[in-house]
């Protein structure tokens, strides 16, 4: 066992981007899209919306080419759709940066075995399978690393992560990260990977490759709370992990550390999945969807000496969405909070689309490059049951 190593340093958390969220979906957007806390209000962004008031009727199936409701102002278009890639697709992300960047969407398709990764060119509007293997279960987690390759990860009890060519779909296995039920990844400018376990306890976590860019080896780390404010927020610190262990049960690597544990973390957000948050604090949140633990955590990354090796963390909450009401589900945006005070909770969570589908819901949302274009997946479709990918912009 590895001793149990923690900083003398802290750090403290704010809100500084609005916080996109669902069924343990959260994305971040760098004031693309600005929510009014009120009818009436000006909102500042890039583009401005007055909030939906209820959820969408539903139906089963819905509007198979309109799966959503949305605000004034927007519109959507199916980009895929079953047949064309398998079923249950689940995270996207786009080719964040070299060449073409921002042309090609990848997603995951979280089938219980011969799980698969398709791509969809948005320039010709050609949707592939990239890679697809017997052995793969129920995929989920999927980013873009920095150096130009994608992570894609398995959510299921002693799940993997995978490395892929987004050419050739060729991958490895990166068995240093860990094995647990993986779902959200992201990376911060340093290079490090923050994942969790979608478990309950399940913790949060950080990789940190032993040379960068090369995932076959490194130590992980699990977050720690030190001084509580509240329910498991407050001062934290980032506790490494056995790393024999960590490969073969991350949790439990975790839990020897005396890690913070929560319900069912799921996905986790920056302001791209590169880690690429320039202009303001580097922030990651978590989505938590348990019972009983419903919630976004906020977790600033930063340094107050300017630091580099993010060791330290302090975590606040945003409140939880409301409870389902018979109709669809939604697609709900958290408004920083005002006055300056980023530790605070977001000053509202307002509704921004809701599904026509009663038996569907919202997956995978995540912005294109320009901050303007939202995708998301209308997954477990009744009706016909052919799952969409929808691309939804300001018209």
């Amino acid at each position: 066992m590895s001793r149990r190593n923690s900083t003398k340093s802290f750090i403290t958390i704010h809100l500084v981007f609005a916080a996109v969220l669902l069924a343990g979906g959260v994305i971040v957007t760098n004031l693309a899209i600005a929510a009014a806390p009120e009818r009436g209000n000006d909102s500042r962004g890039q583009v401005q919306f007055e909030p939906l008031l209820t959820s969408a009727p539903c139906t089963p199936g819905g509007n198979a080419s309109q799966p959503f409701l949305l605000p004034d102002g927007y519109v959507q278009s199916v980009i895929a759709s079953e047949p064309q890639f398998p079923d249950v697709p689940d995270m996207n992300t786009l080719n964040e940066n070299g060449a073409q960047a921002g042309r090609f969407l990848y997603r995951t398709h979280e089938l219980g075995s011969n799980g698969a990764v398709s791509v969809t060119d948005l320039l010709t509007g050609v949707t592939r399978i990239l890679a697809r293997r017997a052995e793969w279960g129920r995929l989920d987690g999927i980013v873009w690393t920095p150096w130009g390759s994608l992570l894609i990860a398995e959510e299921r009890a002693g799940g993997l992560v995978y490395e892929l060519d987004p050419l050739t779909g060729a991958g490895v296995a990166r068995r240093a990260i860990g094995r647990k039920s993986h779902e959200g990844m992201r990376f911060d400018p340093q290079g490090n990977l923050y994942t969790i376990s979608e478990s309950n306890p399940g913790y949060i976590f950080k990789f940190t490759p032993d040379v960068h860019g090369d995932l076959s080896s490194g130590q992980s780390y699990a977050l720690r709370i030190i001084t509580p404010t509240g329910d498991r927020t407050g001062a934290a610190e980032w506790m490494a992990l056995n790393r024999a262990q960590v490969e073969i049960n991350a949790d439990a690597a975790a839990a020897s550390v005396g890690a913070t544990g929560y319900n069912r973390p799921e996905d986790v957000e920056t302001a791209t999945s590169t880690g690429n948050n320039h202009g303001g604090a580097n922030t990651l949140y978590v989505a938590v969807t348990g019972p009983g633990d419903n919630r976004v955590l906020g977790i600033d990354l930063r340094e107050p000496q300017g630091g580099e090796d993010h060791a330290t963390a302090f975590v606040t909450e945003d409140p939880a969405t409301a409870t389902t009401t018979g109709r669809g589900d939604d697609i709900w945006v958290a408004v920083p909070p005002s006055g300056g005070d980023h530790h605070s909770l977001a000053s509202s969570v307002v509704r921004f689309a809701s599904l026509t589908d009663c038996n569907a819901e919202p997956t995978g949302i995540y912005f294109d490059l320009s901050g303007r274009i939202l995708f998301v997946h209308a997954q477990h479709r009744g009706g016909d049951g052919l799952d969409k990918a929808v691309a939804i912009s300001g018209n």
